[in-house]
């Protein structure tokens, strides 16, 4: 089955075309056939397509909106100048698949698209204005599309947190508020933390029923989730994507009566305020320079800017926090595991944040960590009783082996 994978966002859209089935799955021999990335959708937009075999193919076109940018690549799919491997027109992709961000308490696992569920989509759009109106977009758009015979499937990002006990999704406010407005913990990067909590078992031989891990989700966003037995017992994201981790322009956690001090003090709106806490913060705001961590360790080498160096420590030791927050609520745990833009692609935010966790049990192969880059592998030392692990994520390959269950009828792993 060849699976279109479709993640929308307010400006841009990704895209893979993966080769999946029960043999293939069996195997992990799941094939990529084609992927792009269409950035600036309602201006100028820049399209970077490739192909299994061929050149990456670029260009620049204007389009309005998320149709326009799915009418774009479905063109692309079929043409010549694409050349996919079994992909010769519309007919050759069997099912999309949807990342959609919040799914609320009603969407546990991945579903079949119909007018029920993107109801039920709509009905979250309060909880993620900003993603979830993208995502139906998406789903709108392919539907008219591919038409209704090419089966769409919704996989949301916090269906994996849906496993999560009250202790930890609970906040301690009024619990009427709870069940008026469903204001609790949701947590995010789902898709990432299962994908990955799968690769580990699979890369062990271990049954599910015997994953305790952390894994730690590092990009621009970021997230850490508490795996206990295959499940998602606690994660660090919260009501919306804002809790947690420090990242690249999101404060992460903070006093909420910083809200209140700062309309009086600076005069700003609730709106004023939550962009500042959402675009203007984490690493951003701390060194004043960049949110992109790449940028910040460069910085820090080559000026020993004071300002690089403490963002890059604060997120480190946010970290750590969590770490240690959740091996004590487990009860231990076995492996830390890396993955992310961040977690998979460098060693010196990893040594920093395992510097300090021997207490755990944690001993670091310095030459293992220095040579992961973007490539699975172990790093702790053969001794360590707690392991550490890269594992790259891949949630589009989980989207389309979620998506070829659902239109065959086989139950979802979780």
């Amino acid at each position: 089955m060849n699976v279109l994978v479709l993640n929308c966002g307010s400006s841009s859209v990704k895209f893979q075309i993966v080769a999946t089935d029960k043999a293939r799955i069996a195997k992990d021999a799941d094939r990529l056939l084609a992927k792009g990335l269409i950035e600036r959708v309602g201006s100028l937009a820049l399209i970077t397509f490739s192909a299994e075999g061929r050149a990456v193919y670029k260009d620049e076109a204007p389009l309005k909106d998320a149709r326009a940018a799915i009418d774009r690549i479905a063109r692309w799919i079929v043409s010549e100048e694409a050349g996919i491997p079994g992909v010769r027109s519309m007919a050759d992709i069997h099912a999309v698949g949807h990342r959609v961000v919040h799914g609320g308490e009603r969407f546990k696992t991945s579903m079949a698209i119909d007018d029920k569920v993107i109801a039920g989509i709509e009905d979250c759009v309060e909880l993620a204005p900003l993603h979830n109106p993208a995502n139906l977009k998406g789903i709108r758009a392919a539907r008219e599309l591919f038409g209704r015979g090419v089966p769409q499937i919704a996989v949301f990002d916090t269906a994996f947190h849906a496993t999560m006990p009250e202790t930890s999704y609970l906040y301690g406010i009024p619990y009427q508020l709870y069940r008026r407005h469903k204001i609790r913990r949701y947590g995010f990067h789902g898709t990432s933390h299962r994908y990955v909590s799968y690769r580990y078992r699979t890369m062990l031989g271990l049954p599910k029923e015997k994953v305790d891990i952390i894994t730690l989700h590092l990009g621009n966003g970021c997230s850490a989730c508490a795996i206990k037995k295959g499940d998602s017992v606690n994660t660090s994201m919260g009501f919306t994507p804002l809790e947690g981790l420090l990242m690249g322009t999101r404060s992460g956690d903070l006093d909420p009566s910083i809200l209140e001090y700062l309309a009086l003090k600076e005069g700003m709106s609730l709106s004023e305020i939550d962009s500042m806490l959402n675009k203007q913060s984490g690493l951003l705001g701390l060194s004043g320079l960049t949110g992109d961590m790449r940028d910040l360790l460069e910085e820090e080498a080559e000026s020993q800017d004071r300002r690089a160096h403490l963002a890059i420590e604060i997120f480190c030791a946010r970290v750590r926090r969590y770490i240690g927050g959740y091996f004590a609520e487990m009860g231990g745990a076995e492996a830390l595991v890396f993955t992310g833009g961040i977690g998979e692609n460098s060693p010196e935010i990893r040594r920093r944040i395992c510097a300090g966790l021997e207490c755990l049990g944690l001993s670091v192969d310095s030459r293992k960590n220095d040579s992961l880059k973007g490539t699975l592998g172990a790093f702790s030392k053969p001794s360590s009783k707690l392991k550490a692990y890269v594992i790259p994520t891949d949630e589009e390959l989980l989207i389309a082996r979620d998506a070829y269950r659902v239109v065959s009828g086989i139950p979802l792993p979780r």
